[in-house]
C-alpha cells in the first residue's frame, strides 16, 4: 500500500501564510521516507496533516491511490509515534499494548510485536518506570498492534542519549520486518536520516528543496540551500552566486594544492579535525586526519578535485513522486 501526498498545503487556524506550501511526495510500500529539515521547517506538520490531525486547505493525502482526505483520523489506518510518547500512565505496558490492538488481533500478535521490539519483559510495568528508549518501543509497538497502512514516526530518538540511539533506532527500524507498509520518518539528525532512509526529502520552510536518493542528496545536493544545510558538516559553496560546491571531506590539504589560504579555526572531532580556511574564493572547511599537522595561523595549499564540485541547478523548490 503506497502512500501519497499531492500538492498539499497546510496551515494553522486561520493564519494566512501556510505552514506547508505545495508538498508532493509518493511513499511505496515497504519503504522508508526519512524526512529532514532545520526547526520549524513543517515536519512534524507534515505528519499531521497526514494523519488528519490537522486540516489542510489544499491537496490531497491517498492510500493506494484512494483519498483519505475526508476521512477522521481514527478512519484513515495511519499510526503515528510522537517524539514524546502517549502512553496512559495509568496502565501497565500490557494494557498500553492492547488498547491499540486491532479488532480480532490475538494474543499471539501482541506476544510477535513485543519480541520484536523487546519489550515483552516490560509487560506488567508502568510507564513511570520505563527508561525513555523503551517508552518509544512500547508507543511504536502499540501503533503497530493498529494495523496501520502507514507509520509516521516524529523524531523517536530526540530525547534519549547519544549512547542509546544507534541501538534504539535499530530496534525500532526492526519493524520492517513486521510492516510492510510505507513508513515516514521525520528527523532533525542528518546522519540518521541518511542511515534508515530508503529515499530522502529535505523539508526547509515548508517546502522540499532536495529529494530522492539519500546518497545523492548528499553527494550532489539540486541547490545550495541543501548544500549549505544538509550534512554533519555543510558543504562548501564556492562562489556568490551559489552555482557550486564541494563536501569538506574532498578537499585535498597539502603541498602542491594550487588554492592557498590561512587556517582560522581547527576543530577535533575524534578521528577527524576540520579545518576553517579563509581563500581567495571564501571560506573553505577541509576535513583532515586528527593527528595531521595544521593550526590556526598556519599557511596551508588546498586542492579542490573537479570531478567532486558539484552544480546546482539553482531551483528553489521540488517533488518527489
Amino acid at each position: 500500500m503506497s502512500l501519497e501526498i499531492v500538492d498539499l498545503v497546510a496551515a494553522y487556524g486561520t493564519a494566512r501564510a501556510p505552514v506547508l506550501n505545495g508538498i508532493t511526495l509518493t511513499v511505496p510500500p515497504a519503504t522508508v521516507l526519512a524526512v529532514v529539515g532545520p526547526s520549524g521547517a513543517g515536519k512534524t506538520t507534515l505528519l499531521r496533516a497526514i494523519a488528519g490531525l490537522l486540516r489542510i486547505r489544499s491537496g490531497d493525502v491517498r492510500l493506494s491511490g484512494v483519498s483519505i482526505r475526508a476521512l477522521a483520523p481514527q478512519q484513515r489506518r495511519v499510526a503515528v509515534v510522537f517524539q514524546e510518547d502517549a502512553l496512559f500512565a495509568h496502565m501497565s505496558v500490557e494494557s498500553n499494548l492492547r488498547f491499540g490492538l486491532r479488532p480480532g488481533a490475538s494474543s499471539k500478535d501482541v506476544n510477535g510485536v513485543a519480541q520484536a521490539l523487546h519489550v515483552e519483559h516490560l509487560r506488567k510495568r508502568r510507564p513511570r518506570q520505563l527508561s525513555g528508549g523503551e517508552r518509544q518501543r512500547v508507543s511504536t509497538a502499540r501503533a503497530l498492534l493498529s494495523d496501520p497502512a502507514a507509520l509516521l514516526l516524529d523524531e523517536p530518538l530526540a530525547h534519549l542519549d547519544p549512547s542509546l540511539r544507534r541501538s534504539i533506532r535499530d530496534e525500532i527500524m526492526g519493524v520492517r520486518q513486521r510492516f510492510a507498509g510505507p513508513i515516514v520518518y521525520v528527523t532533525h539528525e542528518h546522519e540518521e536520516a541518511l542511515s534508515i532512509a530508503d529515499t530522502l526529502a529535505v523539508v526547509i520552510d515548508g517546502r522540499i528543496q532536495d529529494a530522492g536518493e539519500p546518497q545523492r542528496v548528499y553527494d550532489a545536493p539540486r541547490n545550495a540551500v541543501v548544500a549549505k544545510f544538509f550534512g554533519a558538516r555543510p558543504m562548501n559553496v564556492l562562489d556568490a552566486s551559489g552555482t557550486c560546491g564541494i563536501r569538506p571531506e574532498r578537499v585535498v590539504v597539502g603541498p602542491g594544492g594550487s588554492l592557498h589560504g590561512r587556517i582560522v579555526r581547527r576543530e577535533r572531532t575524534g578521528a577527524d579535525a576540520y579545518l576553517t580556511v579563509e581563500t581567495r574564493r571564501g571560506t573553505i572547511a577541509a576535513r583532515v586526519p586528527a593527528d595531521s599537522a595544521g593550526a590556526p595561523g598556519d599557511e596551508v595549499e588546498l586542492e579542490l578535485p573537479e570531478r567532486f564540485i558539484v552544480q546546482f541547478d539553482g531551483a528553489q523548490a521540488m517533488t518527489l513522486s
